[in-house]
């Protein structure tokens, strides 16, 4: 294909889902990987792209997802997510378990499977989507912030490794944006409102504007990492809200 390719992990909603329209608007065709097929299929429909089942947690599923995908130019990992809001001494090792699994295993197995592609692409970029949580440790937070400092090592480890050779890689570390995420988190839609009352959090949207830039950059520019938050928002627990 002489199209350059994006391909997108959690592309069914939220961030991914965003930043396939804006990867679709400068030009690339977007490959989107999720598990819920039926708003998958809608959204490559829409961008005239092309969709794919995928399950990060599962290492069958990545393998067969990477093999449906001989060409690669920009690998979105975004898939993941956070689990309860527990202490580590009421931690619940089956969540860290799961969280390990959807955001640091789901990076290594999705980037591995690509990596021969994004190098034989001469002009590879590998952007993961992190979080404040990488870098920043708050009550409640153990096993996220457990996750996502590995995430952020293995990315960290992984533009050392790859210095000299075709590829690029970025990390975008957002902090209180609005989406799918806290509802998972917390089981509840009135509990994941509760936590954006009285301030003005980022969205989908805006992560997605700071993908496509990442992706547009001349080949010899390497963005290494974003960090991004609501004006609102000082730290992952310091947040103004009003009244």
């Amino acid at each position: 294909m002489s199209q350059k390719v994006a391909v997108i992990t959690g592309a069914s909603s939220g961030i991914g889902a965003a930043s396939a329209r804006e990867l679709a608007a400068a030009g690339y065709h977007v490959v989107l990987g999720a598990r819920r097929m039926d708003r998958l299929e809608a959204l490559a429909s829409e961008l005239g792209g092309t969709a794919l089942h995928l399950d990060v947690t599962d290492k069958e599923s990545v393998a067969a997802f990477v093999a449906a995908i001989p060409q690669c130019d920009v690998l979105l990992n975004n898939a993941g997510g956070a689990l309860d809001l527990l202490s580590v001494e009421e931690g619940d090792e089956s969540n860290w378990l799961r969280m390990y699994e959807m955001n640091v295993l789901s990076t290594l197995r999705v980037t591995q499977g690509l990596l021969p592609a994004l190098k034989a692409s001469g002009d590879g970029l590998i952007i993961t989507i992190g979080s404040i949580a990488s870098f920043e440790a708050y009550e409640g937070g153990g096993g996220y912030n457990a996750a996502k400092f590995a995430v952020g090592a293995l990315v960290s480890v992984l533009r050392k490794e790859l210095l000299g050779q075709p590829v690029r890689v970025t990390q975008i570390d957002p902090g209180m944006v609005e989406t799918e995420f806290s509802v998972v988190r917390l089981g509840d839609q009135a509990a994941a409102d509760a936590v954006y009352d009285g301030m003005t959090p980022l969205v989908a949207q805006d992560i997605a504007e700071m993908v496509a830039f990442v992706a547009t950059r001349p080949s010899h520019v390497n963005i290494d990492r974003i960090v991004t938050m609501p004006r609102d928002q000082a730290s992952a627990k310091r947040v103004h809200r009003a009244g």
